[in-house]
């Protein structure tokens, strides 16, 4: 048995948790997964998964190789493609992460767009509201809103994005329109629970921030549905610029305190600490940037 496919499979099985789920990962059979496994346990003289009837499991010794046989792989790619993609151009699998609304508005299209000048590319995009473990994953590189703090993760800053309050024509002829920060206190807020914090709202310029605390009957974890509810009468919405397009555009929505900025934060490419970068995952991300200034929905 080739070593490196050994390795392939047992990383895909200690970070799935079953030989079925490594199987389709890899697109090969479940038995060959299991043999590549057991091959490598021979080759090494020690047992690296415990195996049940509904899970593995990993051992002290498949602790050690796994903390170190994913970035051993990742290199080897990363040698191989290097070398094969001076000559052919860039093939494979890329798999990315974002967050659910953002990876809809703005990452699946800017991956078509990527991939129109490399048709041997393919991609696997997962969107998601939670920041996912790429390690664990196998994810190559994801766009994150806002901060990343975790150490084992290197970021790339593409830009940073700017909340903004909203609501709907029907909504303020109601209620009437603020005019200060402090009048949100007094009107039906829609909170999205995505933002790290729901229901303290900042605006004004950073040296002179005024924080808010909102109240409303409408709380999501959509920024997108929160705008939706702001088209529809239902109350006053903070969500980031890139969300607004078409609503903001046909009059459905109309901006408020556009005196008072809103928050920014960073939108980041972000991969993993201590991996060399394959010429790939870098094209995509110079690309991102490029595309990203383009697009004009920060």
């Amino acid at each position: 048995m080739d070593l490196i496919d050994e390795l392939k499979a047992f990383v895909a099985t200690a970070q799935t948790g079953s030989f079925t789920a490594a199987a389709g990962q890899l697109g090969v059979s479940n038995r060959l997964t299991s043999k590549y496994v057991a091959e490598l346990e021979a080759r090494l003289g020690v047992r690296l998964l415990q195996r049940t009837t509904r899970k593995v499991g990993l051992t002290p010794a498949g602790e050690d190789l796994l903390a170190r046989a994913p970035a051993l792989l990742d290199d080897l790619d990363a040698l191989i493609g290097d070398v094969s993609e001076g000559s052919r151009g860039f093939a494979g699998v890329i798999r990315v992460s974002a967050s659910v609304t953002f990876g809809e508005i703005w990452v699946a299209g800017m991956l078509e767009r990527f991939g129109r000048a490399h048709p041997a590319l393919s991609f696997d995009l997962r969107l998601n509201d939670r920041h996912v473990d790429l390690a664990a994953e196998g994810i190559d590189v994801a766009f994150r809103l806002g901060r990343t703090e975790t150490q084992s993760l290197k970021a790339r800053k593409l830009g940073s994005f700017r909340s903004v309050l909203v609501a709907s024509p029907d909504y303020l002829a109601r209620r009437g329109t603020p005019q200060v920060p402090a009048d949100l206190a007094l009107h039906d807020c829609i909170i999205d629970t995505n933002r790290r914090t729901p229901r303290r709202w900042v605006l004004g310029p950073e040296s002179a921030a005024e924080a808010v605390t909102v109240q409303g009957r409408f709380q999501v974890n959509s920024a997108r549905a929160a705008v939706d509810l702001a088209a529809k009468g239902l109350g006053i919405a903070y969500a980031p610029r890139f969300v607004l397009g078409a609503t903001l555009a046909a009059g459905q929505v109309v901006r408020l305190l556009p005196d008072q900025p809103g928050e920014t934060s960073p939108l980041s490419a972000v991969y993993l600490e201590g991996r060399v970068l394959p010429r790939k995952i870098r094209a995509l991300i110079d690309f991102a940037a490029e595309d990203l200034r383009a697009a004009d929905i920060l």
